[in-house]
């Protein structure tokens, strides 16, 4: 199954794709499917805004916790 990714709007097989979950208080708020590329993009993005105060911890595979 190919769907397109939620920034750039290319085709991404569930193999490749990556799903960027925000939740807040255990209540989904944005789900957004990505590629590889914008993946990255997301993640450099994310590291450069938390890196203005706020720390940030993985607990377990999928949770990133924003303190």
């Amino acid at each position: 199954m190919a769907d397109s990714c939620a920034a750039c709007g290319d085709p991404v097989t569930d193999a490749l794709a990556r799903v960027v979950r925000l939740s807040v208080d255990r209540s989904n708020v944005d789900e957004q499917r990505l590629c590889p590329a914008c993946f990255a993009d997301w993640i450099d993005r994310y590291e450069t805004e938390m890196a203005a105060g706020t720390t940030a911890s993985v607990e377990g595979d999928e949770d990133i916790i924003v303190d």
